[in-house]
């Protein structure tokens, strides 16, 4: 994931004197101050609103990473279309956690089972509150200009900017990325393009504290609060384990860290220290990012020079083979049966990919294991699709850079 603003949340209301208020609440003065302003708020909050969906789309998580997805499973699982009363409470909420019925058992809960001390956590759960940004900006998109599309989508991730900066990264980690790729079988494009989606090659990597993006999250968004209390349970303890300040680490809206966007339920599996400094550092060490990308892809059954995905046509109605999912559940061979055209080995396993753009004409694809492997990082088909599209345009740069240093080399 993969939003990168600062935290704020809604402000109490300023006191005023009776005299004040009344002047202020006046139709000849306060009205004719805000007018302005409320004509402008409609414009200010959809512009917010489509910055904090940029890396989203209505089947996955926002990146948000994370899915993160969001989230987005690593770190940014599917989010679904829901918005509660108490989410909605929670906007205009700034009471500290310590007072939450619910913080307190979860408290009771680290206590028993992680031997945490309990005025510790009392303590950092005292000095945060719940972050309306985060619970807006995890909310599903309602305008229509926001909701799925594939060439806006594509536009944001693979383009000229992330390209060019994926080489330069490329060249800068070269020997890391030859040796993750020797040990986890997962090609340099790959790691470099996940890395580019997620952070632009460590550049906005998130300025929400984790510790509270995740708290309000677990607390004030029951669509999702047992994963996101999961995540918060994985965060003190990794907190712990590397004796990292808990209040003072910052990452995405939905709590995931580092140059790679990693959960912190996936920082205790997959995360190395790859740079062999004693430590594991994803927020500053690129050869530690670089390593765990490659180590979480293998992890989850990375196949070793196989392909991703290849482009289809379609005849007939495609719902049911859509249905499925991006899991590969058919042959090649059946899904041509079933009226999908696409050059590639017919026992190989694959499902139907649709990325749809409104007013467009739907592009579709054929997914193959490794796509699907993409996709658990962020359970969505555009940003796995993001990934490979902007991989091979590194694959294809980075070969003919080689080829104009070394006539006669590949790669």
């Amino acid at each position: 994931m993969i939003a990168a603003s600062a935290p704020s949340g809604a402000l109490p209301a300023p006191r005023h004197s009776s005299r004040r208020a009344a002047a202020l609440s006046s139709p000849y003065r306060g009205d004719r101050c805000l007018k302005p302003f409320r004509l402008l708020l409609p414009l200010l909050c959809a512009a917010i609103a489509s910055l904090a969906h940029a890396h989203a789309e209505t089947s996955g998580h926002p990146h948000a990473h994370a899915a993160a997805t969001t989230s987005k499973a690593h770190n940014h699982a599917a989010l679904p279309a829901t918005h509660t009363h108490r989410g909605a409470a929670a906007h205009a909420s700034r009471a500290p956690f310590g007072a939450d019925e619910e913080v307190t058992s979860f408290i009771a809960d680290m206590q028993a089972r992680h031997g945490f001390d309990g005025d510790t956590l009392r303590r950092y759960f005292a000095s945060i509150s719940p972050n309306a940004q985060v619970l807006r900006a995890i909310a599903p998109a309602a305008a229509p200009e926001q909701q799925r599309s594939w060439e806006r989508y594509r536009a944001r991730f693979v383009n000229e900017r992330r390209t060019r900066n994926g080489l330069r990264f490329w060249r800068d980690n070269a020997d890391t990325l030859r040796r993750a790729e020797a040990e986890f079988g997962v090609p340099a494009e790959i790691v470099c393009a996940i890395i580019g989606v997620e952070t632009e090659y460590g550049a906005n990597t998130g300025r929400f504290g984790v510790f509270e993006a995740l708290a309000t999250l677990a607390f004030h968004y029951p669509a999702r609060s047992e994963f996101f209390r999961d995540e918060l349970e994985a965060f003190l303890l990794m907190s712990r384990d590397a004796g990292a300040p808990v209040l003072a680490q910052q990452g995405s809206y939905a709590g995931a860290i580092g140059i790679p966007q990693f959960m912190p339920s996936s920082v205790r599996r997959h995360a190395l220290d790859y740079d062999g400094d004693g430590r594991i550092d994803l927020a500053h060490s690129r050869a530690d990012a670089i390593g765990s990308v490659a180590r979480f892809l293998a992890n989850h059954g990375w196949q070793r020079y196989t392909p991703v995905a290849a482009p289809a046509r379609v005849s007939g109605d495609p719902t049911p083979l859509l249905a499925a999912g991006l899991k590969p559940s058919r042959s090649v061979a059946e899904l041509a049966r079933a009226g999908v055209t696409t050059n590639a080995d017919g026992t190989r396993p694959a499902a139907l990919i649709d990325l749809v753009s409104p007013d467009a004409e739907t592009e579709y694809w054929v997914g193959f294991e490794n796509f699907w492997l993409i996709s658990r990082y962020n359970r969505s088909s555009f940003y796995a699709m993001a990934v490979y599209q902007l991989a091979e345009a590194l694959r294809t740069e980075h070969a003919e850079d080689a080829q104009r240093a070394d006539p006669g080399t590949a790669r």
